[in-house]
């Protein structure tokens, strides 16, 4: 059974510094601190200490290296989807797209709101394959991005961008309470989407989106600030969409089957996104 979003819960606020509480305890993220070299670690050098939400060590930046995924496609309304698309892996040479929607398409996307919360993430997601995900909490955070929620390297990218018109996020858990976090950032210009998405997923390394704790009441966990995490972007029309995965013990292996879990939810997200982006 699905929790309620917005039902209280019977715990108190969090001892933990990184705990940052907003809107009935759902979104609980710590700031990032980078190094003199934002995002990089130095050859040789030892790996900062973990942090909550974005661990840094060698390992986990080499799993991400090969799970990393992202992808986009430019549309525009009542585009049939094909008008450009292209996917990227990390460590490849980030793709161009080879088309853009006309002006007044661009135009029209660029003066809409974000897609409304319930319908970017529904409370249960079934995929063809019989898994289902249930909705825990979502929340739009009203502000993009969300100062907590992201780390700097990402915060600085939609700085630099034409603006951002919303940020919203979910957290979903499957039958085994593995944790799944989504976060959908809608862009004023959907070429600003394909440039975060790149720049996202080609920095494999370099962990920007915030994971979500739990809220009080859930029956979730707050995992170790070490667990293991891997993620996914895709982009589509205006919407930056990233996937992120833990394991319900927070372990730090099988980053493979982890990956193969985070997909079909993210897929389901952006497929929700496109609908809304092509709807005119």
């Amino acid at each position: 059974m699905p929790i309620s979003d917005s039902a209280p819960g019977p715990e108190g606020p969090s001892d933990d510094p990184f705990d940052v509480v907003l809107d009935e305890d759902f979104v609980r993220a710590a700031p990032v601190k980078e190094g003199p070299v934002p995002g990089l670690l130095r050859p040789g050098a030892p790996p900062p200490p973990p942090k909550r939400v974005w661990p840094r060590n060698a390992a986990l930046a080499a799993a991400a290296a090969v799970l990393t995924v992202i992808a986009f496609q430019l549309v525009g309304p009542k585009d049939d989807g094909k008008q450009s698309a292209a996917t990227v892996t990390a460590g490849a040479t980030a793709a161009t797209a080879s088309a853009a929607p006309s002006g007044s398409a661009a135009a029209r996307l660029s003066g809409r709101p974000p897609a409304p919360l319930a319908e970017l993430f529904p409370a249960t997601v079934k995929t063809a394959s019989g898994a289902v995900y249930t909705r825990v909490a979502s929340k739009d955070l009203g502000t993009c991005p969300e100062p907590t929620s992201v780390g700097p390297d990402l915060a600085a990218m939609i700085a630099e961008s034409k603006g951002c018109l919303g940020h919203q996020v979910a957290l979903y858990k499957d039958a085994r309470n593995n944790q799944f976090n989504l976060a959908v950032f809608t862009m004023k210009d959907q070429v600003d989407t394909v440039k975060l998405v790149t720049r996202l997923g080609l920095n494999y390394d370099s962990y920007q989106v915030g994971a979500q704790a739990p809220p009080p009441g859930s029956g979730l966990p707050t995992l170790a600030a070490d667990s293991g995490l891997v993620q996914a972007f895709s982009g589509v029309g205006r919407a930056v969409v990233a996937g992120l995965g833990q394991w319900s013990d927070g372990r730090v292996a099988d980053y493979g089957d982890l990956m193969k879990l985070v997909e079909p939810l993210l897929k389901d997200v952006t497929d929700r996104a496109r609908a809304y982006e092509i709807r005119g």
